[in-house]
């Protein structure tokens, strides 16, 4: 399949009337925590050193939010691998999403700009996983237009490659957006009933309209026939030398529209103060959705983000509770701006969480 042509540089470009640019509280490439090469096992040190034939130079990833091992490993004689690694019974979820990410990257169409994996390994009680290494920068924020159009255009190839899924991915019995929206995406309606407590950022909005509006995504999500990435944001794209932005980081692979992803992905241009509605609406995965599907995205992901931050702690990244009050905030932010609400009030976040505690989420948007 031939790549889809996109090319809408009025897309993102500034408002007429630019709001004020908001940045995350931690620069996407700096929120992980992570193990370092010494802090392997020696025996998985060794067998890694091997695959790559001979001791690495190490590059630990400083981005995402799992304490999970990530680095790219440099061969002596130049090969290059991205490594993630888990201790298969301490970090079992962590372990179960990198083998299932393996099985979606072989199968995804040849064509698409997605590290593919090379290997995988277990050795000392951990698990490791080798994709290609790609040769890129995460983009900065806040969004370079340029930038942000190769986002787009990358993600326009993929929307249209998973619009009609693969068969050899349909085998893979991936899970249904609806059905992730109804178990663990859906929040408003339990602030409603008082199970989860209102959000400071949502004081002053129509909390029936919030309810109302995230309670068609299943319905939304459930007559979709493609497929979606399902965490489509900035920190999971890298754009190589020529401007080409390369997706990552595929775990969560469903069935649903891809317009969910996005608005997922608009969320950083709304805050940096270029024309996400624009950019939304003129975009080949949003050819199709139903009117209000922008407006029914925003809400989810606003009070799945604001009460998420609520959690307490994470033992995943000290920032991840920062970053969803930041990223629920902008979402509420461009819906009341859409719909014409007050303002979302200010929401202090606290001092930033530090040290071991209970919760082991770290996917973002997180499983509760």
């Amino acid at each position: 399949m031939l790549p889809v042509r996109y090319d809408s540089p009025a897309a993102v470009r500034q408002h007429g009337a630019v709001p004020a640019i908001s940045l995350p509280p931690v620069t996407y490439g700096a929120t992980a925590v992570r193990p370092g090469w010494a802090d392997l096992p020696p025996g998985l040190r060794n067998a890694l050193a091997a695959r790559v034939g001979g001791p690495p130079t190490v590059r630990v990833a400083g981005g995402g939010f799992t304490d999970g091992f990530a680095a790219v490993l440099t061969g002596p004689a130049g090969d290059r691998v991205f490594v993630k690694a888990a201790a298969l019974h301490r970090q079992r979820h962590l372990v179960d999403w990198y083998a299932r990410e393996a099985v979606v990257l072989a199968r995804l169409p040849a064509h698409l700009p997605v590290p593919r994996p090379r290997w995988a390994l277990t050795d000392s009680g951990w698990y490791a996983l080798a994709l290609d290494a790609i040769d890129g920068h995460t983009p900065r924020l806040p969004w370079n237009p340029t930038e942000l159009a190769a986002a787009l255009a990358t993600y326009a190839d993929v929307a249209a490659a998973l619009a009609d899924p693969p068969a050899e991915l349909v085998a893979l019995g991936l899970p249904r957006l609806a059905d992730l929206a109804r178990d663990d995406i859906l929040w408003w309606g339990e602030v409603a009933a008082g199970r989860e407590p209102l959000p400071a950022a949502a004081a002053d909005a129509p909390l029936a309209e919030l309810v109302a509006l995230e309670s068609r995504l299943p319905g939304y999500a459930d007559a979709a026939s493609g497929l979606a990435h399902g965490d489509l944001r900035v920190d999971n794209l890298l754009l190589d030398a020529d401007g080409r932005a390369w997706l990552c980081d595929w775990p969560w692979l469903c069935h649903g529209p891809a317009w969910f992803d996005l608005a997922g992905l608009l969320l950083t241009a709304y805050a940096s103060g270029l024309d996400a509605d624009a950019a939304f609406g003129g975009h080949p995965a949003a050819a199709g959705a139903p009117a209000d599907a922008l407006d029914v995205t925003l809400a989810a992901l606003a009070g799945y983000f604001l009460t998420g931050a609520a959690a307490g702690p994470s033992n995943a990244s000290p920032h991840l509770r920062s970053h969803q009050r930041w990223s629920g905030g902008q979402a509420l932010g461009w819906l009341a701006a859409r719909r014409g609400w007050p303002a979302p009030a200010p929401d202090d976040p606290g001092p930033t969480p530090s040290g071991t505690v209970a919760a082991a989420d770290g996917r973002t948007p997180p499983p509760r």
